[in-house]
């Protein structure tokens, strides 16, 4: 699997994991928040499905974007299973969050 950044520079924005040191806006930030066994065999984890959040970061709209980061992770073999909108009030960003998950069989 291509690193999760990788896959999101098409976009043109600056993605990080966890946290983005900058001043662009828009930017994304990405981070894994579950792996976990999804399927077992003799005692063993045959499957590991891993679980993504993308979070995009703007003051303007955020719409044209966050289509193109669901394009991007489809083509790469993620499946979209979370989507909402929040404002953050403080620091008045609109913030986009979009979990993926993809599944891994294990040799």
């Amino acid at each position: 699997m291509n690193s999760v950044k990788s896959i999101l520079e098409p976009t043109g924005v600056p993605v990080s994991r966890l946290t983005y040191i900058g001043n662009e806006d828009p930017y994304i930030t990405f981070f894994f928040y579950n792996d976990q066994g999804e399927a077992f065999a003799d005692n063993e984890e045959i499957v590991t499905g891993h679980y993504l959040q993308v979070d995009i970061w703007t003051k303007d709209s955020f719409t044209a974007l966050a289509e193109q980061v669901k394009s991007l992770m489809k083509n790469a073999g993620f499946t979209r299973i979370y989507e909402t909108e929040l404002y953050e009030k403080d620091t008045s960003i609109n913030h986009k969050v979009l979990r993926f998950s993809y599944y891994e069989e294990n040799s």
